[in-house]
């Protein structure tokens, strides 16, 4: 019978200790070559949470799924800062440009709402809004009308 672990590890970060030894543990596997491939496999999220999944089968081999990290650990990676703002309607903690919007937004393709790029975009913003982030110095939101509007189509269909 196979087994799924699923967890938050920290990226390149991942030790023997909680959540992942006691998951591990009882499966009767090699913890630590699971713990250095994830480490390996999760080097380039260095400071953010990365969620996993490690499949074991019956004969002890195992497989790591990577996933992306959550949207507002690569919002705040991408301009530096360690959390969002505390009060993100009247508090900004920084601002990114659309490159890295749209950077993001194609990291998150594959497991956001949105099949379409200008609406991935858009999701990005939303959070943005949620951490006190601007967007090319603009409100979330004012940005998000931007999209719509077309006003960022060179930049998104170009990159």
């Amino acid at each position: 019978m196979t087994s799924i672990v699923k967890a938050l590890v920290p990226g390149g970060k991942a030790t023997p200790g909680p959540p992942l030894g006691p998951s591990l543990g009882p499966l009767g596997i090699n913890i630590k070559s699971v713990i250095d491939k994830i480490n390996e496999e999760t080097k380039e999220y260095n400071g953010m949470q990365v969620p996993v999944s490690i499949i074991v089968n019956d004969d002890k081999s195992f497989t790591i799924e990577i996933g992306v990290p959550p949207t507002s650990a690569l919002l705040m990676k991408e301009i530096g800062i360690e959390k969002g703002s505390g009060k993100p309607n009247t508090e900004k903690v920084g601002d990114i440009s659309i490159e890295k919007i749209i950077k993001i937004a194609k990291m998150k393709k594959d497991v956001l709402l949105s099949y379409e790029l200008k609406k991935c975009i858009k999701e990005i913003a939303g959070t943005a809004i949620t951490i006190g982030i601007t967007i090319e110095n603009l409100n979330p939101k004012d940005f998000q009308k931007n999209v719509d509007s077309g006003v960022y189509d060179n930049i998104i269909y170009n990159n």
